[in-house]
Parts: C-alpha cells; sequence; structure tokens
C-alpha cells in the first residue's frame, strides 16, 4: 500500500492518510528460536492430552523437564497458539465484546441427518521451523470434513474464505456451531451466517464439551498423523493433511458410526434427502 518510489506524496504523509506507523515501515519479523518451538510443541502435546491444565502447572511441568520458563512466557505462548485452559468459569452471563450475541443450540437436539449441523474450530499445528494453524468445518452427523484450509495467521478472513468455499460447495446447513474466537464472532464472519439464513450456535464460554466433536477430531489428527509424521515444511503438511483428510472422510471406520466412514453416512444421507424430495 506504501509507495516508495511516489514522488508526490512523502512517506510521511503517506502513513498519515492510511493511518499507519511510519516506524512499522522498517520493521523486520523476526523468526521464532527454536527453544521456543518446542517448547510450544510440548505446550500442544499436553493441551491435546489435558486441556485442563493451567498456566501455572504447565510451569511447573517444563521446569521439571529442563525448559527454565516463567507464567507470563507460557500465557503469551499459548495466547499466539490460540489455547486456552478448558474450566467452568464464573459470571458467564456477563456481555462480552461482540455486538450481537447467540446461544448454543446443540444443547439435547438429536442430530439424526446430514446438514442439520456444521460446526467448526481452529487448530495449532507445531512445525520444526515455525507452527500453522489449520481450520476444518465438519458435518456432525457423518463426521465428514467438509472443507479445511491451512494458514500461518489467525486473521478472519481466511476463516470467512473457508466458511464461503464450504457453502459454495456444500450448500448450507440448518445450524452453524463455533466457540467464541474473535474470528468466529467478528461481524463479517456473522454477516455470511446471516445472509445465508443460517442459525448460528455458539459454545459456552469455557466450555470444551459444548463444541466435544471438533476437539475430538483435532485429538484424533494429531495423534494419527500430525505427530508422528513430523512434518518439516508447509508444502510437506498440506500435502500429508490432504492426504490423511481423505483417508479420515473415505476409509477410517468411525466407531460412533457403528464403524462406517464418514463418507458412507455422507452418501446415504444424500440418498434419503433424495427419496424424500421424490
Amino acid at each position: 500500500m506504501i509507495e516508495r518510489s511516489n514522488t508526490e506524496l512523502s512517506l510521511r504523509r503517506q502513513c498519515w492518510l492510511l493511518s499507519v506507523s511510519r516506524a512499522g515501515l522498517s520493521y523486520q519479523p523476526t523468526p521464532v528460536d527454536d527453544q521456543t518451538l518446542q517448547i510450544m510443541r510440548r505446550l500442544d502435546e499436553w493441551y491435546v492430552e489435558h486441556p485442563d491444565l493451567g498456566h501455572r502447572r504447565l510451569v511447573v511441568l517444563l521446569n521439571q523437564e529442563g525448559w527454565v520458563v516463567n507464567i507470563k512466557r507460557v500465557r503469551r505462548l499459548r495466547a499466539l497458539m490460540g489455547l486456552e485452559t478448558q474450566f467452568p468459569k464464573p459470571n458467564l452471563s456477563k456481555p462480552g465484546v461482540p455486538r450481537q450475541r447467540f446461544f448454543y443450540l446443540l444443547r439435547g437436539l438429536v442430530i439424526d441427518r446430514i446438514h442439520q449441523v456444521w460446526a467448526t474450530d481452529i487448530t495449532y499445528i507445531p512445525m520444526p521451523k515455525g507452527f500453522f494453524y489449520v481450520m476444518a468445518i465438519l458435518d456432525l452427523h457423518s463426521r465428514y470434513v467438509l472443507h479445511w484450509q491451512l494458514s500461518n495467521t489467525l486473521e478472519a478472513g481466511w476463516c470467512i474464505d473457508t466458511l464461503r468455499q464450504s457453502l459454495r460447495q456444500w450448500g448450507k446447513p440448518q445450524i452453524f456451531n463455533t466457540d467464541q474466537g474473535s474470528q468466529f464472532t467478528s461481524d463479517d464472519f456473522i454477516a455470511v451466517l446471516v445472509g445465508h439464513e443460517i442459525a448460528i450456535s455458539w459454545d459456552g464460554k469455557g466450555r470444551a464439551l459444548d463444541n466435544i466433536y471438533v476437539e475430538r477430531f483435532w485429538r484424533t489428527l494429531k495423534y494419527e498423523d500430525v505427530y508422528l509424521r513430523n512434518y518439516q515444511t508447509g508444502s510437506e503438511l498440506r500435502a500429508g493433511l490432504t492426504k490423511y483428510f481423505r483417508y479420515y472422510n473415505h476409509q477410517r471406520p468411525h466407531q460412533s458410526l457403528g464403524y462406517r466412514t464418514p463418507a458412507a453416512v455422507l452418501m446415504e444421507g444424500k440418498e434419503k434427502q433424495h427419496i424424500s424430495l421424490n
């Protein structure tokens, strides 16, 4: 956006017009060092296994393994990774930042058909030289991964693009469930759902079980693929996840589905819908 070769507007003037800091023009991002990446991987592994662990206990565990860290560093790294300790929190009825608020619609709901409820979440993927985030959208009846995308940032635009691509490919669900992360509570993300007349469901703050389907999926993904493969580059990760999601959808028997695959249940649901329409 800044044109350094512009002879009519100085850099100072361009920065003022765009409301950006002039000091930021010379900023060069510092890569995350190897030690920090190893600590972040351990934090991710503990979160998958014990999402109830708080900052203080994680500091103790890391110190026991020989890492010299304090609570400030653990808190900062977990915020960067998008991790939040899962436990019931007080004062859940207090209004938050979003201008609109939506209730959790899945409590007691019988999910008995495809495209009745979709759910999404974001998880952190550790890498030897950096990290990525992956967002996936699941159909909760069939457990089919409808769409997924990788990103190295947590910007809302990436999540909106993933949502739009899913809607173009699969149509729309009756209900769309998310947690209350800033990406999903943004006005632009909500506008896409409202524009398609989709009922919006939000997990309660600090209630990990509200999105248990996706949380279990992340655990499966990491233990069956990410931690085993130890991907070295972004291209390796993308190719590996593409292969795994294909396996998960079309080959991996799912216990809760009577050992059928998500693709088989999805196809069965399509056939039922076709028959009912005729």
